[in-house]
Order: C-alpha cells, then structure tokens, then sequence
C-alpha cells in the first residue's frame, strides 16, 4: 500500500511529460520564425595564447564579422537583429567568437580575460538569442561586478539554443550537440590560462549542455542552477572531476516540470530525470534566495552573491534561519 501514492503520482508525472510533448510539437513547428540570413564568420584557431596584443586581433575581428551580419540583417528587414548586432558591435566589446546564422552564436567576455584568475563560463538555456541577448550581457556584467577586477566572464551563446516552448527543450539533442563546443572552449581557457580557476555556471537547459561536456572537463566547478535535471542519475553518473553544486530558487516555476525520463518510441526520451538538488543526486546544493526562474543573476540576490562565490572557490553562504 505505501508503494501506491508514489506509482501514482509517477504516473501522473509520465503521463504529463507526455501530454507537453505532444503539445509542443506542433505549436514550434507553426510558430518557427523565418532565418535571418548572415555571411559565413571569420575562421579563427583554437583558443591558446592569453597574451594581450593577440585576443584584442581576435576581438577586433568578431566585430567585423557582428557588423557584416548586421548588414545582412538590416537588408533582410529585420530591424530587431540589425539593432541588436549593432549594440554587440560597440567599441569596447570583446568577442572571442561570433557566427550571425542558424540563429546566431556567440562568446563575448566581460573583464580582461588575458589576467583573470578566476574565470565563469555562463551557459543559458531555452529562448536565449541574439535578439534579446541584452539579457546575457546583463546577466554576464552583474557576475563580473560581483567576482571583482581580477575574474572574467564569458558568455557563451556557442548552441542553437531550444525555443522555451517546445519539444527541443524536453530533449537532450541540442544539448548533444552543443557539448563539444563548450568542451573546446573550456579547453582553450584552461591552456591559455593554466593557473586560473575555471567555473561552469548552466542555467536551465544550459545546465544539460554543462552535463553532456561534463566527462573529463577541465573546469573545476560546474554549477546546476534553474535545472529541469540533467539527464543523469546522480552526479557520480556525470563522470566529472569538477566539483558539482545544484540550486533553485524558491519562486522558480522549474520545480513543478516532472523529474522523470520518458522513451517516447520512434521520437526520442523525453524529461530529464532526478532533480539536481535532490539528496539523491549528490551535488552540493547552495541557498539561491527566493527569486524567479530569470532572477538567478540579479544584483543584491542570494543566488548572485553564492554563484559569485562558487565561482571565486569559496563556500557559499547557508540559508538563514
């Protein structure tokens, strides 16, 4: 008898995975936005050298590769992209990398990334783009002003990220495929800066790409916050030397998405399993306040202030009693 309420609220949870999935299939694929058209970017080498001189060439460089999409996109009438890019463009910006099609990608740094001592990666997730990627600039600076003079963070929008709304954003594909490219940028930080202390901030979906790069990465934190779950069992299962952390926020809507995975035959498995600050899962979980699903990053929060300090290598602040 005990076994009953748990069977039945699995069920519930399988059955309503289900129900999103076969909802969302067919609104993204109505609602998908047409392309903007960009040229193809610079090709730039692997991410070695941290001397000054040479990563100012490589920003130099990105920014003509932002403003040639920002062309593409204002004869194409898009506006809003054309706006965006323009912003992106501004002197003082700092792009390691940038590629204006198939939804755009990007890695911008905030700080000076040839003397960081401590350097965040930030990985956003679902619904994330260039046409409100003010957002992650936003996100990206508040870190920054937190960590200090002597840190760096990237922003890295290096994946076709998921529409929010969506059967992309029950799936691990995207995921999959973003994972080598978050491995290779990781792996170019970490030679060119092999003293500095290399931290995984993944936000929602993101923290599914952090997951999948997980396996023999050379960070040494790989934070979980906002997570639907990761697709893995525990944290043991990710396989990881980086020390592992899990937070939500108490007003994130996250936490009512079912922790379960869900083989939909012919399509694929949907729903990612065990909640990353469950007890089971095994991270270390921190205090992220009582903010909102967005709110992770926002200056004065908890969750601000206990990223900020994960990242630095300290321990983060325990929830007051």
């Amino acid at each position: 008898m005990p076994d009953r309420p748990r069977g039945a609220r699995r069920f519930r949870a399988l059955l309503a995975a289900l129900v999103t999935f076969a909802v969302a299939v067919p609104v993204s694929g109505a609602a998908r936005p047409a392309a903007v058209p960009a040229p193809a970017p610079s090709v730039h080498g692997p991410l070695r050298d941290a001397d000054p001189t040479a990563l100012a060439r490589r920003y130099a460089v990105s920014r003509q590769d932002i403003r040639a999409a920002e062309r593409a996109a204002a004869e194409h009438g898009d506006l809003r992209r054309a706006a965006s890019l323009r912003e992106m463009a501004e002197p003082g910006r700092r792009f390691l990398a940038f590629d204006g099609r198939d939804g755009g990608r990007s890695t911008e740094v905030v700080g000076d990334l040839s003397a960081a001592r401590r350097v965040a990666v930030l990985v956003p997730g679902a619904g994330v783009g260039l046409d409100a990627y003010w957002r992650l600039r936003r996100d990206a600076r508040a870190l920054h002003r937190e960590l200090g003079a002597d840190a760096a963070v990237v922003a890295w929008l290096g994946y076709r990220t998921p529409a929010a709304v969506g059967p992309a954003a029950l799936t691990a594909g995207r995921a999959d495929e973003a994972a080598p490219g978050l491995r290779a940028l990781v792996d170019g930080v970490r030679a060119m800066l092999p003293g500095a202390r290399i931290s995984l901030l993944c936000h929602s979906y993101g923290s599914v790409v952090c997951a999948r790069s997980a396996r023999g990465t050379a960070a040494d934190a790989l934070v979980l916050y906002g997570s639907p779950g990761v697709g893995a069992p525990d944290a043991a299962a990710l396989r990881t030397g980086a020390r592992v952390w899990a937070g939500r926020s108490g007003g994130d809507w996250i936490a009512r998405v079912p922790h379960v995975r869900v083989r939909v035959p012919f399509v694929a498995t949907v729903g990612f399993g065990t909640d990353p600050v469950a007890d089971r899962f095994g991270a270390g979980v921190f205090d992220a306040g009582d903010g909102g699903h967005s709110d992770y990053l926002l200056p004065g929060s908890r969750s601000l202030t206990n990223l900020a300090r994960i990242a630095a290598g300290a321990e983060p602040l325990e929830a007051s009693r």
